[in-house]
C-alpha cells in the first residue's frame, strides 16, 4: 500500500496530516496560518484560511511541476528585405500562438503567481516532429497557415519559429494563497471540495473544485490539471436555492446542502462536462431536521442531519447519483468525510477525535463501526502519570436506540458489544492492574458515546476531556444493515443497557472537589501534605493542566481523507494505545517511592524546627533596637525647558527637581520644583506626586517633552509641559515620575479586570483603576481626580470586559491580546518586569496633499492663487507640508516605504488618484466636472514603530473593530462572546474566548450582505453593527449556543445622518455619527431589542462607550479650556439611573488629545447612599 496522508484541522485552525505509514499527526508548514476547512487529494490539499482566501498546499514529489510557455516568430518573405518582420494586413501576429490568433510577444509573459519561477531564459526549438531543423530553428511554408518543413524551398513565402520557456512551481510542502482573478471577484468561501480525478486521465492530474460562498453560491474553479495546480479561474454556478456546503468524489458525484436542510445532486457531469448540467432535489434523510453536512465519494454518499446523526445513501452510482433512501447509522458527528476507496472518516461531535470506518468494502459500503484514531500529535509531551491514572480510573458504557422508519428511510440492525465490562480503578489500585486492563482493551474500536457536551468551566472541563476521551476501556459498537428493504426494522424506543456490575457502567469522571477533599483528608491523617494514593496525584497534576485538559488529546474540526489510500484490509497503526499503556506503567512506577508517608513527615517536623530557630537566632535578638533611619529624603535635579504658563508662550530653561521621601511606616510621597525667573526674580512652580493625575509623552519633531496633569490643571486644559534634551533623558525622567506616582499611590502589578482603558490620538496606552463611587449616585468621583498610567505599546484602540479579557488593534490593523504583564515601553528596566512583555510592532500611513488649481491656458497646475491654500499641505491646507520636509511622527518612528499615491480616500478619487471640487475647502470626489476648478491627490509613506509591551499578537485577519460582551461582576461566562470587524469590512466572531485562553481559537465568518466598519456586543449578547453606507443593523438570535446568531435586522439610521461607531451597554444603546453627534436608541427591551427611535444627546461627539453598568463615557471635541478649545476630551456621562438612562449631565475628564476610551470592564457596583428626605415629616419625641 502506498504511503499517503490523512488532513485535519484542529479546533484552533492548525492543520496536521496523519501518514498511513506513521503514528504521530504532524503539523504542516506554517504553522501560525488557522484555517477553516481543509480538502485533499494524493498530491495536494487545498483549504480556507481564517482570513477567507483560499490556499494550496502541493506534496513534494520526483516529477517536478513545470509548464512549457511557448510562442511563435512569423515572417514572411518580400523581394527586398528577404525574410523580414513586415508582414501582410492580413497575416497572423508577428508574436502568436500556434493558430495566430493571439497576440503572444515575449516581453508579455507573466508568472501566474509568486508560486512560479523561470528555470531559464527564453530560447529557440530547433526540433521539428523529432527531427532537427536548421540553426536557429526556422519553418517554412508557402502561407500562413500550411505544413510547414524543415528545408526552405523556392515558393517559401512564410516561416516562423518557435520560442519556449519553462516555468517551475517552487512552492511545495507549504500552503500557498491562491492569486485572485482580475475580474469581479467571487465572496469570500466558507467551503471547498476537491475531487473528479477519476473522470478523465487527460489532461494529466485534471481535477475539479468546487467552492461554496458566504453568500451561498457556489463555484467552480476551472483549469486544474498537473502543469497548473492552482487552476485558472471561478466560474459561478447556477443553483435552485442557497447553498451552505458542498462534497466532491473521485469521480462524478457532487451533492450540495441547502440552506433549508434539502440536499441537491449534480447531474451531467462526465468528461466532456464536469461542471455538469443540471441540479435535482434530494430530501433531507429526517423529516423533523434538516441536513446539515454531505459527503461523496465514488459510489457512497454519506449525510448528517442537525442533531448529528448519521445517514447512508443507499443505491448511489453513476447512473442513478441520487440514490434511493436513507439508512440511519449508529454514531453522532460534528462532520464526516469519504476519502478513496469510499473510506469514511468522522469528526465525533463530543469528543472531537477523528474516526474511522471500519469494514468498508466494495460489497458492504456502509461498513461495521466507528473507532477513533488515537495516536498523538508532534511535539506532544509525554502523557503525564496525573491524566494517565484519571484515564485508567474512567470506565465507558454505550447505549443505541433503533430509529423508526418514515419514508424511503430505513434503519439498519445495530447492536452492542457483549464484551462491554467496565474498567474501574480504586484509588489505592497497584500500578500492575492499571497496566493490564489498559492493555486489555487496547486493540477495541471506540464508538462514538450518546451526545452530552460538557459544560466549560476550568477544572471540570479538564475532567470531561480526560474521561471522555481515553480509549482504554470504550465499547464496541456494531452495526448491521438490514439487506431486505420490504422488511424495516421495528419502531419503538428499545434500548440496551448495562449495570457496573456486568454490563457497561454509565460515564464516569473524576469530581476534583471531591478528589482534593479526599487529598486533604489523606494528608490530616498522614501530617503530611505528601502522599503516593493516585487520587491526589492525579488530582493535583489535572488541576494544573492548560486548556482542554492536554495537549495529547487534541480536538480536531474538520478531517478529509480525499488523499488517503486505505482499503478494508489495511493494516493502520493509528488504534494502538500501547504507548498509552506504556506510559501509564512508567507514571505509576515513577510514583513508587521508597520513603514512607512517616518518613517524610519526620522530615519536614525537622525542618520547620530548624527554620524557627534560625528566626529566633537572627531576629528575636535584636527587637529592642530602635531603627536607625525612621523616614529618608531622596532629590533628584536636572535642568530642563518648560512652556510658560502666560504670554507669549515659549520655551524658558528651568531647573527640575524631585524630592522624595518615606515615613516610618513605608509610605512614600513626593513633590516636584520647577524653578524659573521671572523678570529677574526667582521664583518656583510645585506640584505634589500624590496629586499627579496623569503623565503624558508629547512627541514631535522639535521636542522630546512630557506633560504632568494634576486636578486643577485638567480643568484648565493646560498641563505643566517640560522638554528634555535628549529621548534618553526624558524616559528616565518619566520612568521615574511615574514609578513615584504609583509609589505614592500604593498601585503595583498589572491592570485590574476593572480598570478602564484609554488610548491617545498618539496610540501611548493609558489606563485607570476605577474607585467604587466613580459611579455613584448623587454624587460620583469627579473623573478629573482619576489617575491614569501608561502601559507600554502603541495601538490604535483597546476593548476590554471584567473577565480580564484586554484585546486591541494597531494602525496597520493587526490584532492584539494583553498578555497579563504590566510595564514596557519608556518603564522598562525600572518600574516594571519583563514577564510577559513582548515586542510590538506598529506602521502607520503619513498623509500630505498635492493641491491644483485649474486655468484656462495650461489646465490644472501647481500655481493656485494668492489666497489658495499651499500646493503640498496637510488635511486642512493651513499647514505647508512636502515629501522633502515631511517626517515621520516623532523620532521613535522610521520610514519604511517611499511616496506613492494614495488611492483610498473617501469619496473616491480617478486613475490618478485626483480628487475635484469647486473650490478649496469643499466636498470632493471622484470624477471631474465642468464646475471644477480645483483638485487634490493624497499621498501617503508608512513608517514604522517598534516597541515593547503585554501585547501578544493574534494572526492572521487584520481587523478595523472588536467588542467584548462586558460581562457583570461576578461573571459566570466561560465562553467570552467577541465580535470584530476585518479591514475588508467583514464581520468575524471569535470562538474559544475565555479568561484563560484570552485570544480565542479561530474566526467564524458571520455572512453580511454589505462591508461593516462597528460593531458592539452588549448585554444578553446584543449586538449591534455599522456598515459602511452608515446604516445600523441588529443581530438576531445570538446565544450562547448560537454565537453568530441566524440573520441581520436593519435599524434606521437618524434622519439625514450616517452612524460611524455604536456602544451597547447592559441595556442601552449609544451611537455617533459622522457628524459627531451621539445618539441614544429608545425603547430597547428584552421582547423588542430593536428599539423603536433614536433621540439625539449631544453633539462634538467623537468616541462613546457604553459599560456592563449602562455607564456612558465618550471621547469629546470642542471642550472649553481656560485659553481655547480642547479636542479629544475624557467625559463621563453624569445622571444615567434605570429610569434616566440618557443620563444628565457631562463631567470633563482628563484631554485633550484622546482617541479612544473603554469602561466595558467596570462592572463594580457602586456603593448605595440613601439620603434623608427633605420633605417627610419629623418624628415625634418618645414620651415619658
Amino acid at each position: 500500500m502506498p504511503v499517503s496522508l490523512l488532513w485535519a484541522v484542529d479546533v484552533y485552525g492548525r492543520v496536521y496530516s496523519l501518514s498511513t505509514a506513521g503514528q504521530v499527526w504532524e503539523q504542516c508548514r506554517d504553522g501560525h496560518m488557522e484555517f477553516k476547512r481543509v480538502t485533499a487529494a494524493q498530491r495536494c490539499c487545498w483549504g480556507i484560511a481564517c482570513d477567507n482566501s483560499v490556499y494550496l498546499n502541493v506534496r513534494a514529489s520526483d516529477l517536478p511541476v513545470r509548464y512549457r510557455e511557448e510562442a511563435y516568430e512569423n515572417q514572411r518573405w518580400n523581394p527586398v528585405d528577404g525574410f523580414s518582420e513586415r508582414l501582410l494586413p492580413s497575416d497572423r501576429w508577428q508574436w502568436s500562438d500556434v493558430t495566430g490568433l493571439q497576440h503572444r510577444p515575449l516581453d508579455g509573459f507573466r508568472l501566474p503567481s509568486a508560486s512560479w519561477e523561470w528555470e531559464a531564459d527564453w530560447h529557440a526549438d530547433e526540433n521539428l516532429d523529432g527531427e532537427p531543423t536548421e540553426k536557429g530553428g526556422w519553418t517554412y511554408a508557402i502561407d500562413f497557415p500550411a505544413t510547414y518543413t524543415k528545408d526552405k524551398k523556392w515558393n517559401s513565402c512564410v516561416r516562423r519559429k518557435r520560442w519556449l520557456r519553462y516555468r517551475r512551481y517552487n512552492v511545495m510542502d507549504t500552503w500557498a494563497k491562491i492569486p485572485s482573478q482580475q475580474a469581479t471577484l467571487p465572496d469570500p468561501f466558507s467551503d471547498i471540495s476537491c475531487g473528479g480525478w477519476e473522470i478523465s486521465d487527460e489532461p494529466m492530474g485534471r481535477m475539479s473544485l468546487w467552492a461554496v460562498s458566504l453568500q451561498g453560491k457556489v463555484w467552480f474553479r476551472e483549469g486544474i490539471d498537473h502543469y497548473n495546480p492552482e487552476g485558472s479561474g471561478w466560474e459561478e454556478m447556477t443553483l435552485p436555492g442557497e447553498v451552505v456546503q458542498i462534497s466532491c468524489g473521485p469521480g462524478d458525484l457532487v451533492w450540495a446542502v441547502l440552506w433549508e436542510g434539502q440536499l441537491i445532486v449534480r447531474e451531467g457531469v462526465s468528461r466532456d462536462c464536469p461542471k455538469g448540467t443540471s441540479w435535482a432535489v434530494v430530501d433531507s434523510p429526517s423529516t423533523e431536521v434538516g441536513a446539515t453536512h454531505v459527503a461523496v465519494g465514488v459510489n457512497v454518499v454519506w449525510a448528517l442531519t442537525k442533531d448529528n446523526k448519521v445517514w447512508f445513501r443507499r443505491g448511489v452510482n453513476s447512473h442513478n447519483p441520487s440514490g434511493s433512501g436513507w439508512i440511519s447509522m449508529v454514531g453522532e458527528m460534528m462532520m464526516i468525510n469519504v476519502g478513496l476507496n469510499d473510506q469514511v472518516f468522522a469528526v465525533g461531535r463530543e469528543d472531537r477525535a477523528v474516526y474511522f470506518r471500519q469494514g468498508v468494502t466494495s460489497s458492504e459500503l456502509s461498513g461495521k463501526t466507528w473507532r477513533a484514531v488515537t495516536v498523538p500529535r508532534d511535539g506532544d509531551r509525554p502523557h503525564s502519570s496525573a491524566s494517565s491514572l484519571q484515564s485508567a480510573g474512567c470506565y465507558f458504557c454505550g447505549e443505541v436506540r433503533a430509529q423508526s422508519a418514515v419514508s424511503d428511510v430505513e434503519s439498519d440492525g445495530e447492536r452492542g458489544s457483549a464484551d462491554g465490562s467496565g474498567l474501574l480503578a480504586a484509588a489505592t489500585a497497584s500500578p500492575e492492574p492499571l497496566a493490564d486492563a489498559a492493555t486489555d482493551h487496547c486493540d477495541r474500536p471506540v464508538d462514538p458515546p450518546e451526545a452530552r457536551v460538557p459544560k466549560v468551566t476550568s477544572d471540570s472541563f479538564i475532567s470531561e476531556l480526560v474521561s471522555d476521551r481515553d480509549p482504554s476501556g470504550a465499547a464496541l459498537l456494531e452495526e448491521e444493515d438490514d439487506d431486505d428493504d420490504d422488511h424495516p426494522a421495528p419502531g419503538g424506543d428499545a434500548a440496551i443497557s448495562s449495570s457496573r456490575s456486568g454490563g457497561l457502567g454509565q460515564w464516569s469522571n473524576v469530581d476534583l472537589e471531591e478528589a482534593q477533599g479526599q487529598r486533604a483528608q489523606a494528608a490530616a491523617l498522614a501530617d503530611s501534605a505528601d502522599t503516593c494514593s493516585l487520587s491526589s496525584v492525579a488530582t493535583y497534576t489535572l488541576a494544573a493542566e492548560e486548556q482542554y485538559g492536554a495537549d495529547e488529546h487534541p480536538l480536531w474540526a474538520w478531517v478529509s481523507g480525499g488523499g488517503c489510500s486505505v482499503d478494508g484490509h489495511s493494516q493502520l497503526g493509528w488504534f494502538s494505545c500501547s504507548t498509552n499503556a506504556s506510559s501509564l506503567v512508567q507514571s505509576v512506577q515513577s510514583m513508587s517511592l521508597s520513603v514512607t508517608p512517616a518518613q517524610t513527615a519526620a522530615w519536614r517536623r525537622q525542618i520547620f524546627e530548624q527554620l524557627g530557630e534560625r528566626t529566633k537566632r537572627e531576629m528575636d535578638n535584636f527587637r529592642h533596637y530602635e531603627q536607625a533611619v525612621e523616614q529618608s529624603v531622596w532629590v533628584k535635579k536636572g535642568t530642563m525647558q518648560w512652556w510658560r504658563d502666560w504670554k507669549p508662550h515659549k520655551w524658558t530653561d528651568v531647573h527640575f527637581a524631585l524630592e522624595q521621601f518615606s515615613g516610618p511606616e513605608g509610605n512614600k510621597d513626593g513633590i516636584l520644583f520647577i524653578y524659573y525667573n521671572y523678570y529677574e526674580e526667582k521664583k518656583y512652580l510645585h506640584a505634589f506626586i500624590n496629586e499627579v493625575t496623569i503623565l503624558v509623552p508629547v512627541l514631535n519633531d522639535s521636542k522630546h517633552s512630557f506633560a504632568i496633569y494634576t486636578p486643577e490643571r485638567t480643568k484648565q486644559r493646560w498641563p505643566i509641559r517640560l522638554a528634555a534634551a535628549t529621548e534618553l533623558e526624558m524616559h528616565d525622567w518619566l520612568a521615574l515620575l511615574s514609578d513615584s506616582c504609583l509609589s505614592s499611590r500604593g498601585i503595583q502589578g498589572p491592570p485590574s479586570k476593572q480598570a478602564m482603558w484609554s488610548v491617545t490620538c498618539k496610540g501611548d496606552i493609558f489606563v485607570s483603576e476605577p474607585s467604587p463611587s466613580l459611579e455613584a449616585l448623587p454624587y460620583p468621583t469627579p473623573c478629573d481626580q482619576m489617575f491614569w498610567r501608561q502601559v507600554g505599546g502603541h495601538l490604535r484602540l483597546v476593548e476590554s470586559n471584567s473577565v480580564g479579557i484586554v484585546w486591541g488593534i494597531g494602525y496597520d490593523h493587526t490584532a492584539w491580546v494583553h498578555s497579563g504583564g504590566d510595564g514596557g515601553g519608556f518603564s522598562q528596566g525600572l518600574a516594571s518586569s519583563a514577564d510577559n512583555i513582548y515586542t510590538q510592532v506598529d506602521v502607520k500611513s503619513v498623509h500630505i496633499y498635492e493641491n491644483q488649481r485649474w486655468n484656462p491656458v495650461t489646465g490644472y497646475t501647481n500655481r493656485g492663487l494668492p489666497t489658495d491654500r499651499y500646493m503640498w499641505s496637510d488635511a486642512s491646507g493651513l499647514h505647508e507640508c512636502t515629501k522633502t520636509n515631511m517626517k515621520p511622527p516623532s523620532p521613535q518612528w522610521t520610514w519604511v516605504s517611499d511616496w506613492a499615491v494614495d488611492y483610498g480616500v473617501s469619496g473616491g478619487t480617478d486613475r490618478e488618484g485626483w480628487q475635484y471640487a469647486a473650490d478649496f475647502p469643499a466636498s470632493y470626489h471622484g470624477y471631474k466636472t465642468l464646475k471644477d476648478f480645483v483638485r487634490r491627490r493624497r499621498w501617503a509613506r508608512k513608517s514604522k514603530l517598534t516597541t515593547t509591551g503585554p501585547w501578544q499578537e493574534v494572526p492572521p485577519i487584520s481587523l478595523i473593530d472588536v467588542s467584548l460582551l462586558p460581562c457583570a461582576a461576578p461573571s459566570s461566562v466561560d465562553l467570552v462572546p467577541l465580535w470584530a470587524i476585518s479591514n475588508k469590512g467583514d464581520v468575524l466572531c471569535r470562538l474559544g474566548v475565555t479568561a484563560l485562553t484570552p485570544a480565542g481559537s479561530s474566526w467564524l465568518h458571520v455572512g453580511t450582505d454589505q462591508p461593516f466598519k462597528s460593531v458592539c456586543v452588549g448585554g444578553a449578547s446584543q449586538v449591534w453593527a455599522i456598515a459602511k453606507d452608515g446604516s445600523a443593523f441588529y443581530r438576531g438570535s445570538v446565544s450562547p449556543q448560537s454565537p453568530a446568531g441566524d440573520c441581520w435586522y436593519h435599524i434606521p439610521s437618524p434622519a439625514k445622518q450616517k452612524l460611524k461607531q455604536v456602544s451597547v451597554g447592559r441595556t442601552s444603546v449609544f451611537a455617533v455619527d459622522e457628524n459627531g453627534n451621539l445618539w441614544y436608541r429608545q425603547g430597547v427591551t428584552p421582547s423588542y431589542p430593536q428599539g423603536s427611535s433614536w433621540e439625539h444627546i449631544s453633539n462634538n461627539v467623537r468616541k462613546v462607550s457604553a459599560g456592563p453598568l449602562d455607564q456612558v463615557w465618550i471621547i469629546a471635541d470642542k471642550v472649553q479650556g481656560s485659553l481655547s478649545l480642547s479636542c479629544g476630551t475624557v467625559c463621563h456621562r453624569l445622571g444615567v439611573q434605570p429610569v434616566e438612562p440618557k443620563g444628565q449631565s457631562w463631567d470633563y475628564g482628563i484631554g485633550g488629545g484622546w482617541d479612544h476610551i473603554t469602561v466595558r470592564g467596570n462592572s463594580t457596583e457602586p456603593p448605595r447612599v440613601r439620603l434623608p428626605s427633605l420633605t417627610a415629616p419629623a418624628l415625634d419625641p418618645p414620651a415619658f
